[in-house]
């Protein structure tokens, strides 16, 4: 880097895609110019389980609009894959409500959906179940949860210790279904170049869909061309290859043309995912000083009848406190519903609301503080795995998170506080979310115009990976950031990992560091670096970000309505490289905690085998009304151990935690505890008299 130019990572540099989003050149999935293009509508399943037995076409519908109707009767044959998801229009098996069971290709979105709408479909019904309960006599151990973590861990003798402990908190907690609901839908434009294909299509992985689907039609990856410029958000539900990816590709083989497929709000609920609800069971015990002799945490999740998904509910509680005697475990039970996925800090979402709460009912019990319990229980490696903390300040963001939210003026006594007609009160919680790193190839080359063109295959989901990188890029080539042109969303440039497990920057930036480094090295034009020898050699355990939620609720007293008046955020998650961004990904996480605590429930109706909820009028999220007050900040810390650039990722530990700092903080301003989120106002109304 010349004396003259100043270091790019760690300025608010705005985004660099942001003048084409606004002014709406930014193209997304559904928005590219294909010439003669059909339209395509999925027909779902009406029941939860079933066999599909025939279709019908009504006889009114315009021959000359509807292209084809396709169905398990007459859908070319596809190769088995991985995800059986992805195997749609193969079988007669109805395995969910909401199933893809056909698909109407027309020559206008509306001639399609009318199609669709008037299809008959001839089924022989099955009785179902979709009800999850912690005595279903079906409930199973699954041999890991994801990614790839043992589902049980056990040491030392917890029953024991429980039995002998003069404290002891013993409670259940559950989160209901949630949904994604990004803004952008997902949505495909497939179109066949002779035997190869082209997706444009809404996804955070380009490479691994290109993969996925390819496997589906028989074509190796690199024949199939995935195009992601920009996706308006996914939150997980992207992560992988989705139904309406291979539907909009077998809808355009059979047809001889493009076809357009972009999933409504309301089939987002069945075909593309969603977090599985909890049951928790969280026993603590500990001295009479707070010291914590047992930890005990178990989550009963459901999974598919199509594919297991497992979330990782408990993980976290396995690194968090210190305790000698120690259990973690996961129990799952297969419904007639949708197969769980991804979404925002899988596991540690839902896992941390259990342990968080617990952690506030004990420091109750023991007359401590709550901050106090935490930091008594703080352990100096590992407490499963004995491998030291590569860098560890969760108690420098309690204590000083707690200083700046005014915790010490807290009065430790419920319903200690009114104003005027609000009961006000403070609650914490910690957060933590792994710092992961993924293989990932970049490529550099040097332009004769003395700019730089950086290319790698990453997405960006809207967390600012464009902007990240160019500023990687411009530090580690010596220039400023207008000589750096960074390419991204594309299937056909040097591999990348999915965007996600907060994985993204230090992934990419891994490998565009090594890229860079490597061109000024040799003096070549050209230097390409692939990290996965570098990545793999790493120690997986003891690398972490860490956090602190404090907030202040007020509750009606007489109708229970709950406001958050105050939520803030402490982090230690390294090397900060772009504080403008940081601060959008933190209160984000933060908003949806928020909504996890008080708004978003898919509620299930039995019968149905439905969530009847299924659009944004029912499934409720916060809207600016919701946030009166919202900020983050960082502590310093600059984590070498966990990557070239230090980062530690930090586009989910904002939703992990917040969600129980609300909930402990309406117990605080109430007394009313709540164990099953969300918080409505039915649970508190009965007890607030």
């Amino acid at each position: 880097m010349t004396a003259t130019t100043a270091p790019a990572v760690g300025r608010p540099l705005g985004r660099i895609e942001g003048p084409a989003k606004v002014t709406g050149a930014a193209r997304y999935a559904a928005e590219y110019p294909v010439e003669d293009v059909a339209h395509a509508w999925v027909v779902q399943s009406p029941v939860a389980r079933g066999t599909l037995d025939a279709v019908i076409v009504d006889p009114t519908t315009e021959d000359d609009d509807v292209l084809a109707v396709l169905w398990h009767g007459n859908a070319p044959r596809l190769e088995q894959p991985d995800d059986p998801e992805l195997a749609v229009l193969q079988s007669e098996r109805i395995s969910y409500r909401g199933q893809a069971v056909a698909l109407v290709v027309a020559r206008t979105l509306e001639a399609a959906r009318r199609a669709a709408q008037v299809i008959g479909l001839e089924i022989t019904e099955e009785p179902h179940d979709t009800l999850l309960t912690a005595d279903h006599p079906e409930i199973y151990s699954p041999e890991q949860v994801n990614p790839a973590f043992p589902a049980d861990t056990r040491s030392g003798d917890v029953e024991q210790a429980f039995a002998a402990a003069p404290v002891r908190v013993d409670v259940t907690y559950r989160t209901p279904a949630l949904h994604n609901n990004p803004m952008e839908p997902h949505a495909t434009i497939a179109l066949w170049q002779g035997d190869d294909l082209v997706l444009y299509d809404s996804n955070q992985h380009p490479p691994g869909v290109a993969g996925a689907v390819g496997a589906v039609f028989g074509l190796p990856a690199e024949r199939v061309h995935v195009i992601t410029e920009h996706v308006g958000g996914g939150f997980g539900s992207k992560g992988s290859a989705r139904p309406n990816a291979v539907l909009a590709a077998l809808g355009a083989r059979v047809v001889g043309r493009p076809v357009k497929l972009a999933l409504p709000r309301q089939a987002l609920f069945s075909m593309v995912g969603h977090r599985t609800p909890t049951i928790q069971r969280i026993r603590l015990a500990a001295e009479r000083d707070g010291t914590l002799t047992a930890i005990d945490h178990e989550a009963v999740e459901h999974t598919s009848r199509l594919y297991e998904f497992a979330e990782q509910t408990t993980v976290a509680t396995r690194h968090m406190y210190a305790a000698a005697n120690r259990h973690t475990g996961h129990r799952l039970l297969r419904l007639d519903v949708p197969t769980p996925r991804w979404m925002r800090a899988p596991g540690e979402a839902p896992g941390m609301v259990g342990l968080e709460c617990a952690m506030d009912e004990l420091a109750e019990e023991l007359g401590m503080d709550p901050i106090e319990l935490r930091v008594r229980n703080e352990p100096r490696v590992e407490p499963e795995s004995g491998v030291p903390f590569s860098s560890r300040q969760y108690l420098q963001c309690l204590r000083e998170g707690a200083e700046r939210f005014g915790w010490a003026d807290r009065d430790p006594r419920p319903r200690s506080r009114r104003e005027g007609n609000w009961w006000v009160g403070l609650g914490v919680a910690g957060a933590t979310y792994p710092t992961m790193a993924q293989p990932s190839t970049a490529r550099v080359r040097a332009l004769p115009d003395g700019r730089y063109d950086v290319a790698v295959a990453a997405t960006d989901i809207g967390t600012g990976a464009r902007t990240i990188l160019t500023q990687i890029a411009a530090d580690e080539l010596g220039v400023p950031v207008d000589r750096v042109r960074v390419r991204i969303g594309d299937s056909t440039l040097p591999k990348a990992s999915v965007a996600g497990g907060s994985s993204g920057s230090a992934s990419w930036g891994w490998a565009v560091t090594g890229a860079c480094r490597e061109l000024r090295r040799s003096g070549n034009d050209e230097a390409v670096y692939d990290s996965t020898e570098e990545v793999q050699q790493q120690e997986k355990d003891g690398k972490h970000a860490y956090g602190a939620h404090f907030a202040e609720v007020r509750v009606d007293a007489d109708t229970g309505e709950v406001r958050v008046s105050r939520l803030f955020g402490m982090y230690a998650v390294g090397r900060v490289l772009n504080p403008r961004t940081a601060r959008s990904q933190f209160i984000g996480g933060m908003t949806m905690g928020l909504g996890m605590a008080l708004h978003e429930e898919g509620v299930l109706d039995s019968a149905m085998g439905d969530w009847v909820n299924h659009d944004l009028a029912e499934y409720h999220v916060p809207v600016h009304a919701d946030i009166e007050s919202i900020e983050a900040a960082w502590l310093p810390e600059d984590d070498r151990a966990v990557n070239p650039m230090g980062s530690k990722g930090i586009g989910e530990i904002g939703i992990v935690g917040s969600p129980a700092a609300i909930v402990n903080a309406v117990r605080h301003a109430t007394g009313i505890r709540v164990r099953d989120l969300p918080v409505r106002l039915d649970k508190l109304l009965p007890y607030l008299g």
